[in-house]
């Protein structure tokens, strides 16, 4: 199964019931192991939960700290962006290079990378004391 085909499948687990607008994401281990994530929203916005947050989240639990691979799918026109805050996380875990891909459940699909989504993350390195 692809990473975009698992991000597709456990999308219709998100619990959406605000806005129906079900997200799924997957990400792969430097292991090679995929981990999965779907929002989770909360009637007290904004409590709720990203998918990619989701994904991450499961991976750092399996005792993963890099991922090599990234695929969100919505409903949507077009390939829904990651949020911002969703873009550090990612960042946090992958380099620049890793390959994200963003699709529609219709078949639009946009490859990019961390590096491209957020150009000017913030790092360690902004940390270091001089």
């Amino acid at each position: 199964m692809s990473l975009l085909d698992a991000a597709r499948e456990v999308r219709e687990n998100a619990y959406a019931p605000y806005s129906r607008f079900k997200v799924g994401a997957a990400v792969r281990g430097a292991s090679g192991r995929v981990y999965r994530g779907v929002n989770v929203e909360n009637v007290a916005y904004p409590e709720g939960t990203c998918a990619e947050a989701g994904a991450i989240a499961a991976m750092v639990a399996a005792g993963e700290t890099e991922l090599v691979e990234v695929a969100v799918i919505a409903d949507s026109p077009e390939p829904v962006p990651c949020c911002g805050g969703c873009r550090q996380k990612l960042a946090e875990f992958g380099k620049p290079g890793t390959p994200v891909t963003l699709a529609t459940v219709s078949g639009k699909v946009l490859a990019t990378t961390i590096g491209e989504l957020l150009p000017a993350r913030f790092d360690p390195s902004h940390m270091d004391k001089c």
